[in-house]
């Protein structure tokens, strides 16, 4: 269901942009960036948190790492990530396959400013053997996302 409903989201918002499968799984920044040829940075990681009552979602660099105290300033309250079931469930998306597009219903979604460092970033696309290939800027555009600082960048 994931994977159709992000080629949907795709085909109904940018059709120019196609969903790319792998034959073997990219579940993980790591896996990704061998499964689509890329540097682990360039893996856009989706984070599921719930924060208070809201649940957000925050795409950052595969080599960057969630900084509690800059999330805490930014939405006001303690980070905690969801489940893999209440993952899947609120979103849509099965962990390892989670992505900004094609979500089961609207949430808040934040690019990190570390996807500025590259040109194309490699998100999920709803499932872990699959992946699109977008600008951050074009990504944050189609997903109204708002830009914030909220990871620290590990080399």
């Amino acid at each position: 269901m994931s994977l159709q409903s992000v080629r949907a989201f795709f085909a109904e918002n940018a059709p120019d942009i196609s969903v790319i499968e792998s034959p073997i799984s990219s579940a993980t920044v790591t896996l990704a960036a061998e499964a689509y040829g890329v540097e682990p940075g360039r893996i856009a990681k989706t984070l599921s948190l719930r924060i208070g009552e809201r649940v957000i979602l925050i795409v950052a660099s595969g080599t960057s790492r969630m900084d509690n105290k800059k999330v805490k300033a930014q939405f006001g309250g303690k980070p905690k990530m969801l489940g893999l079931e209440e993952v899947a469930e609120i979103t849509g998306h099965e962990v390892g396959g989670v992505c900004p597009f094609g979500l089961k219903s609207p949430l808040p979604v934040y690019c990190d400013v570390s996807l500025k460092a590259f040109d194309v970033v490699v998100p999920a696309a709803g499932s872990t053997h699959s992946a699109v290939r977008i600008t951050p800027d074009r990504m944050a555009e189609l997903t109204a996302a708002e830009w914030v600082d909220v990871c620290e960048v590990r080399p």
